[in-house]
């Protein structure tokens, strides 16, 4: 028929397929958007205050931080040629706090993620690899409120807000491959491995304090330094760090390799993902 229209054979087909491709990537947008949306309006349902403490949390956070490093272990950092104040370290602390926060928020809940949406596992129909983008975007809407407490403070404190800041979602970019890869590994596993959860807990707090949050790697002995530099963590904090705080542009390079690093563990956490998930009906 193609050949009789004058159509090259084949044509209708890629078009078909290609809309068919286009539609399913809108459907599932739109269903990730609103899962999303639901999941953050879930966190805040109940509460007295409701959405508004996705800023009284960073806030009482950076309070907690300037108290305790600030002025309880007067803890110092090098701004330039002098020591950090007490409120300019609680600024870079928390700097380094947000990007693990979004880590944590989706490793920690990926391990019991499919046990408690199992009414959605004999649905068919349902994408159950969107779960953990979905907490994802929760966690990345924590980040942009949080964000949005921390750059008045660095104008403040530091003297300025350097463009560099807009490097900042390539920065997340990055964490976000790394993120989706680990949780949907760790989604899949927890399925049939109930108390991993346990342990995910316990290596999540692990890596905040061997990740350069509370220190500047520089600050490491030699010989540890290439140990830290392979937790998942220690590139984005030190990237948005430099970046956000002290208007340092990335090492692209550096974030480069993390970058692709993220995206294969991506690419194995959803086949895995995918290659598993078949058989989660038989253990829930």
């Amino acid at each position: 028929m193609d050949q009789v229209a004058g159509r090259p054979p084949g044509r209708t087909t890629v078009r078909t397929a290609a809309a068919v491709l286009g539609a399913n990537i809108q459907r599932l947008w739109s269903l990730f958007i609103q899962l999303t949306r639901r999941e953050i309006e879930i966190k805040y349902r109940g509460a007295g205050l409701g959405m508004l403490w996705t800023i009284l949390t960073p806030l009482l956070m950076l309070g907690v931080y300037t108290f305790v490093f600030g002025t309880v272990f007067t803890s110092k950092w090098a701004v330039g040629d002098a020591p950090s104040s007490s409120f300019q370290f609680a600024v870079i602390l928390f700097s380094g706090l947000i990007v693990f926060q979004a880590f944590a928020d989706v490793v920690t809940r990926a391990p019991v993620l499919i046990v408690q949406n199992s009414m959605l596992v004999k649905r068919v129909v349902f994408p159950l690899e969107l779960l953990v983008p979905v907490i994802l975007g929760a966690a990345l809407f924590q980040v942009f409120v949080s964000f949005l407490i921390l750059l008045p403070f660095v104008w403040l404190l530091m003297g300025k807000v350097s463009l560099t800041v807009l490097y900042a979602p390539l920065i997340m970019a990055a964490l976000s491959l790394m993120v989706l890869g680990i949780g949907w590994f760790l989604a899949s596993l927890g399925t049939f491995v109930r108390d991993i959860s346990q342990i995910v807990g316990t290596v999540t707090t692990a890596l905040m304090f061997l990740s350069p949050i509370f220190f500047p790697s520089a600050a490491l002995p030699e010989w540890i330094r290439p140990v830290i530099a392979f937790n998942p963590l220690t590139i984005p904090v030190e990237e948005m760090r430099n970046a956000v705080v002290f208007g340092q542009p990335p090492d692209f390079f550096r974030l480069g390799v993390y970058g692709v690093t993220a995206g294969l563990v991506a690419a194995c956490g959803f086949l895995w993902f995918r290659s598993t998930k078949r058989g989660f009906a038989d253990v829930l």
